[in-house]
């Protein structure tokens, strides 16, 4: 009974740590959006020199650009609004900073695109061609192939657009792309450009749909798209997320700098092994140490407290 009695207090005190860290990431992640919001709408956003608010303020200006070109019966994807009017568009990108789901989906994108730069700096991961993805599209199985390649295009399409600081409409998730076209419904009379745009847009094609496609055909064999160095950063979020039943955003965000005791319940979570979680942290925070007794938490343990630390 004593050994017992002690190793209940060892799992209370692992448990009281994880909640302890997990608060202090989540209140950093609560204050994300509302930051990017104020910093984007002021004029003393020029003066942050940072990668992701210049990356989000990018997106927005040129989800913007798309809407009004597409208003103008113009295809979206041209960016041809009419008289290239700078101030219609940063006036409609204003309207669409005031939007929390579409702002902190900006934000969880332009955070995957610099953590995968990092990780080609730190371990010359490839942002686009993972060794795993190499592997899929030499499979055996033509529909994994197939999908493969198709991720392939889109994650060299996605790199490319990060560059540019662009956000095609159609990578949208459903419910954002949907909400931007009910915005551009009530500003514009012509309906043949909706049936243009709703009629274009298939989330399964996007990047995030055909990622989310290619875990599904992998079935069983998804488990080796945990291992981040080997699977990419995009294919280890949307596998991580699948696993844990997580939004991508939350997985990808759980990546970043300062996010590993999330990171950490995630992977175990999903049923990761103690030493198995710190190889995935390694690239990820090379200076983290994990609680001893973070193996011995169940994964329905571990995924419920990084769930509930992301609420709380």
């Amino acid at each position: 009974m004593g050994e017992k009695t002690m190793d209940l207090a060892a799992d209370d005190a692992v448990e009281a740590t994880l909640r302890d860290e997990l608060a202090r990431e989540a209140r950093a992640l609560a204050a994300v959006v509302p930051v990017l919001r104020h910093l984007l709408s002021s004029d003393a956003g020029t003066l942050v020199s940072d990668a992701i608010l210049a990356r989000v303020r990018g997106m927005i200006l040129d989800l913007a650009a798309q809407l009004m070109a597409a208003a103008a019966g113009r295809d979206a994807a041209t960016r041809d609004y009419p008289g290239g009017d700078e101030a219609a568009r940063e006036a409609l990108a204003a309207r669409l900073m005031d939007d929390e789901a579409l702002l902190a989906h900006c934000h969880a994108i332009a955070a995957e695109g610099l953590i995968a730069a990092r990780l080609q700096q730190r371990m010359a991961l490839d942002p686009v061609l993972s060794p795993l993805l190499q592997e899929l599209i030499a499979s055996e199985d033509p529909e994994i192939a197939a999908l493969a390649m198709s991720v392939l295009a889109a994650q060299s399409r996605f790199v490319q657009s990060q560059q540019r600081m662009e956000l095609p409409l159609g990578e949208l998730p459903a419910e954002l792309f949907h909400a931007l076209v009910g915005q551009l419904q009530a500003a514009s009379a012509d309906s043949a450009t909706l049936v243009r745009l709703t009629g274009g847009y298939d989330e399964g094609a996007s990047r995030i749909g055909l990622l989310a496609r290619l875990v599904a055909a992998m079935r069983r064999g998804a488990l080796a798209a945990l291992a981040i160095d080997h699977a990419g950063l995009a294919l280890f979020a949307t596998t991580l997320a699948g696993a844990v039943k997580a939004p991508r955003e939350a997985a990808v965000l759980a990546c970043h700098e300062g996010q590993s005791a999330r990171l950490a319940l995630l992977l175990r979570g999903a049923g990761l092994t103690q030493p198995a979680i710190e190889r995935q942290l390694l690239p990820l925070s090379p200076a983290v140490r994990l609680p001893a007794g973070l193996g011995a938490l169940t994964p329905d343990h571990a995924a419920a407290l990084a769930g509930g630390g992301a609420t709380g």
